[in-house]
Formats: C-alpha cells, sequence, structure tokens
C-alpha cells in the first residue's frame, strides 16, 4: 500500500516547500489540509501553491470552493478520503499538507457522529454567548465539560457555543461524542510530522510573507472579495489579512496600518497553531523546517 505522509506545521513555517519536494522526489501527490486554502478567491493570501508548483506535481483540494461556500471539518474529510482513495489507486504515495490541525484530527481519529442540533436550540446558545460574553459562557461550558472548555482557543466562538449546543440537543458532551469515534486512516497507514521554526525566525517569516503578498496583489484579491457583499461570518471572510485589508480599502486604517495589523494577526494565530499542535499532535516527530530528519521521521 502507497504511504499516506502527513505534514502539518504553524503558518509560514514551509510546509509546502517541504511538500513539494518531497512530491518531486517520491511522484507523491499534493492534498491541501488548510481550511482558507480550499478558496479559489484567496490565493495571494491563502499563500496557496503557485500554478507553476501545481504543474509541478499534483494538487488536491487547494482552490476547489467558491468564497460564498462553507465548508467543514466533516465536508473536507468527505472531499478528502475518496483522494486519497485514487492516489493510493494509482500507486502513489499521498502528501497531505497544511496547518488546520482539526483536518488532520479528523482523518487520524475521525469524527464524531453526532447528530444535528435543531435551529431553535443554536440560536438560543448563540444568544447566551452574546449576553454573557466568552468568560462566563465557558465557565458554563466547563461546569459541563471541561475538556471541550480547555482545548477550545480563546476566541473560538464557533467552537464554544457548538459545545453547549451539542450538548443541550443531545444530553451527551462533545468530549463524550468524540470517544466513540472511529478513525478514518488506519494508524499503520500514516506517518505525520510537525514542522518547527523557532519562534522569532516563524515572526519573521510572517511578516516577510505579508509584505510578499502586499506586493502580490493582496489589497486587490481583498477589493474583488469584498466587492461581491458575502455574509461576513463566512469563513472565506475570517481569512487571515482580509479584515485588515478591507479596513484599508473602507479608510479605516492606512496602508502601513492594515499591514501591521495583519502581521499581528497572523503571528497570534501561528502562536495558537503552535500549541494546538504541541497538545493535540505531541506524539508526532518534529522537524525542522529545512526538512532534516524528514525522511527518518517518515520511514523514507
Amino acid at each position: 500500500m502507497a504511504p499516506i505522509w502527513l505534514i502539518a506545521g504553524p503558518t509560514a513555517s514551509g510546509k509546502s516547500a517541504v511538500a513539494l519536494e518531497l512530491a518531486r522526489a517520491t511522484g507523491g501527490e499534493i492534498v491541501g489540509a488548510d481550511s482558507m486554502q480550499l478558496y479559489a478567491d484567496l490565493r495571494v493570501l491563502t499563500a496557496r501553491p503557485t500554478q507553476e508548483d501545481e504543474a509541478t506535481a499534483p494538487h488536491h483540494l487547494f482552490g476547489v470552493a467558491d468564497a460564498a461556500e462553507a465548508w467543514s471539518v466533516g465536508r473536507w474529510l468527505a472531499a478528502a478520503l475518496p483522494v486519497l482513495e485514487v492516489i493510493a489507486a494509482r500507486g502513489r504515495p499521498a502528501i497531505v499538507v497544511g496547518g488546520t490541525g482539526l483536518y488532520f484530527r479528523a482523518l487520524t481519529q475521525g469524527l464524531a457522529a453526532i447528530p444535528p442540533v435543531p435551529p431553535e436550540v443554536r440560536a438560543r446558545i448563540l444568544a447566551d454567548y452574546d449576553a454573557l460574553g466568552e468568560a462566563a459562557f465557558r465557565d458554563r461550558l466547563a461546569a459541563i465539560d471541561p475538556a471541550a472548555e480547555a482545548r477550545i482557543a480563546p476566541a473560538d466562538r464557533q467552537r464554544l457555543t457548538r459545545a453547549l449546543e451539542v450538548f443541550a440537543a443531545s444530553g451527551r458532551t462533545v468530549t463524550a461524542w468524540q470517544a466513540d469515534t472511529t478513525a478514518p486512516l488506519p494508524r499503520a497507514a500514516w506517518r505525520g510530522v510537525v514542522l518547527t521554526v523557532p519562534r522569532a525566525e516563524l515572526y519573521a517569516r510572517v511578516e516577510a510573507r505579508l509584505e510578499a503578498m502586499a506586493a502580490a496583489g493582496a489589497l486587490a484579491e481583498v477589493e474583488a472579495l469584498m466587492a461581491r457583499g458575502l455574509d461576513s461570518r463566512l469563513p472565506a471572510m475570517k481569512a487571515l489579512g482580509v479584515a485588515s485589508f478591507a479596513a484599508q480599502l473602507a479608510g479605516r486604517l492606512t496602508p502601513v496600518e492594515a499591514l501591521a495589523a495583519a502581521k499581528a494577526e497572523t503571528r497570534r494565530y501561528a502562536k495558537r497553531q503552535i500549541a494546538w499542535f504541541n497538545t493535540q499532535a505531541a506524539d508526532w516527530p518534529r522537524v525542522s523546517a529545512s526538512g532534516a530528519g524528514l525522511a527518518e521521521a517518515l520511514g523514507l
């Protein structure tokens, strides 16, 4: 059976370059595991592989969704599993690469078969969150599902409310539902690594990348997205940098201020990603951004 390699890490850690080099060396095919690189509207701002990169090795699940769509973890998993089957049928390695930890967890641990939450329950929980504020809402969740409260990142309104919605609708915690899941990929079928970069270097990479994005047309990309008048709650509208550059377009921020805000937002996101992988993928081998140690970690 052809191997499945999982390459995770924070933004700007060099994952795409490592994956592309691995694909060239092994004849592998690359599968995106990034919740924003899914969207066709934001090639520049999400640092999606270039057209030249895509011509070098087969790429899957990059730029396949319209910004008006709201892809979930479940939808990505439903799309990724058939892709992995096709790659395996061709006898080629699959290289799953990205920074969305929940996608990797869905592949390796599965998704809970949680029943649908009635709209009226969802509306009530959302109203409670808005009325209580995050701190008090977290206290309420911690009393019911302390494990879920502990693992949900600060300001993640969607996952916080989801955890209470599930309990309110099913009488069972998200943590309990997740404990009953079956992993789509058997443990023997995959090997995963997390790319690591010293914090100061990573932040310097983040800043250099944002500057390059600004020079490569990120503002025009955001302008085209905003012109569509999409719901601000859609995932693509929450991509890193969209709010900052939209504020520049609206005259609320100068170009310098917008770029600085985008850099700060991205640094905070990278910090959260590092924390997530440190807790949720603590047993995955760590590999330097240069790729040193990658062959050994992946059993090549």
